[in-house]
């Protein structure tokens, strides 16, 4: 049976490049968005022009109601999901936590904590071998964010990705769930280029680099390895 495989904000940055990765490897790909349609439909356009099979599915991770009716479109239209790809988040321009606004706290953490929890109880609702799944794999999309802070930058961030990593260790213990890095995004276009100049590295990651470790945890040949937080960050 062919692989299926849902990347929530998968039209853009690292979940575009989970989903064109996937579908190089064979994956049908479900690419979840929830406002940048043309992006979504580039993705799919992109896959279906090199033979594979893809889909676009508008929903907000932060609604209940839009997250089941992705996951709904996705098997209807891919088959049973073998794979969940919890990438969907967002940031806010630069700021110190005492010039930061609730409305904007609040809908950093919706979307970056609900919407990953939302996310992956319907995965493990539907993909759980005990619930009548094929069974599969989570990956969950952190941050080194969640490790140094983001002081002056966006704490919010930083702390909603914390708590991304205390959600793969914890689910790990109740299905096999597994974690890796996404670089942090913001306001400042050029803060990737001048942190890299920082890390032993000395470069900032591509998109492409952290899918690789995404797809490779999806396939069999990590079938091993779950809890765990895998760094793609040059060392940082």
């Amino acid at each position: 049976m062919a692989k299926a495989v849902l990347v929530t904000g998968g039209s853009r940055g690292i979940g575009r490049a989970c989903a064109l990765l996937a579908a190089s490897r064979g994956w049908s790909v479900g690419v979840n968005y929830c406002a940048d349609a043309p992006a979504a439909d580039a993705v799919v356009d992109a896959i279906a022009g090199d033979g594979g099979r893809a889909v676009a599915l508008k929903g907000d991770v932060a609604s209940e109601a839009d997250i089941r009716s992705v996951f709904d479109q996705a098997t209807d239209a891919l088959g049973p999901l073998t794979g969940v790809v919890v990438n969907a988040g967002i940031v806010a321009p630069a700021a110190r936590l005492a010039e930061m606004s609730v409305e904007r706290m609040r809908r950093v953490f919706e979307v970056n904590v609900l919407g990953a929890y939302l996310t992956a109880r319907e995965a493990a609702r539907r993909m759980s071998e005990s619930a009548g799944g094929l069974g599969g794999s989570i990956v969950l999309i952190s941050s080194a964010a969640a490790r140094l802070g983001s002081p002056s930058l966006y704490v919010d961030y930083a702390g909603s990705k914390g708590a991304i990593d205390t959600l793969a260790i914890g689910l790990s213990r109740e299905l096999g769930l597994i974690d890796t890095e996404i670089h942090a995004r913001g306001g400042e276009p050029d803060r990737a280029r001048t942190l890299g100049r920082s890390v032993p590295l000395g470069r900032p990651g591509t998109a492409e680099e952290v899918g690789e470790a995404v797809i490779w945890l999806l396939s069999d040949a990590a079938s091993y390895v779950t809890g765990a937080i895998l760094d793609v960050a040059g060392g940082r």
